[in-house]
């Protein structure tokens, strides 16, 4: 469980646009940029996060499972790189790369991105449906799928 609690954005509400550049390919990534995808989850992380330490490789496979199924993923850093240096653009793209992330690893200098969201700590999950409206936020669960049941793993 996080230290920091979620303010929590209200269910229903639009998703903010957001234009901030990936880590890995310096290219600027938009909202718009997921317009043809089913669902949007917004993932805000931290390399230096204890909790995003734990769920790293299920939010790798996560991208690695969906992929070519309609839910585009998109990863946000928005923690001050002076205070925080695994935050730091070059941290982080060192981070998605050894996860092999197939989706982006965005960095928010201005924290803009992270106060539209009401984002307070991470991870923070926020899930939009094909109309951008927000129908989850909060923790990713890890599941351990066995014949006829699913069973939570801690």
């Amino acid at each position: 469980m996080v230290l920091t609690p979620s303010i929590m954005l209200t269910l229903g509400a639009l998703a903010a646009d957001f234009q901030l550049p990936d880590v890995v390919t310096g290219q600027t990534v938009t909202l718009a940029d997921f317009a043809d995808q089913k669902a949007l989850l917004v993932l805000f992380i931290s390399r230096h996060c204890p909790y995003v330490q734990h769920i790293k490789y299920e939010l790798a496979q996560l991208g690695q499972d969906t992929r070519d199924r309609g839910l585009g993923i998109v990863a946000i850093s928005s923690n001050d790189a002076m205070t925080h240096p695994d935050d730091a653009p070059d941290s982080l793209k060192e981070f998605a790369e050894e996860l092999n992330f197939s989706f982006p690893l965005l960095f928010d200098e201005s924290q803009q991105t992270a106060k539209d969201y009401f984002a307070a700590c991470t991870p923070d999950i926020f899930l939009f449906d094909q109309g951008r409206c927000l129908v989850y936020r909060g923790q990713l669960y890890q599941f351990k799928q066995h014949p006829g049941q699913i069973e939570h793993r801690e």
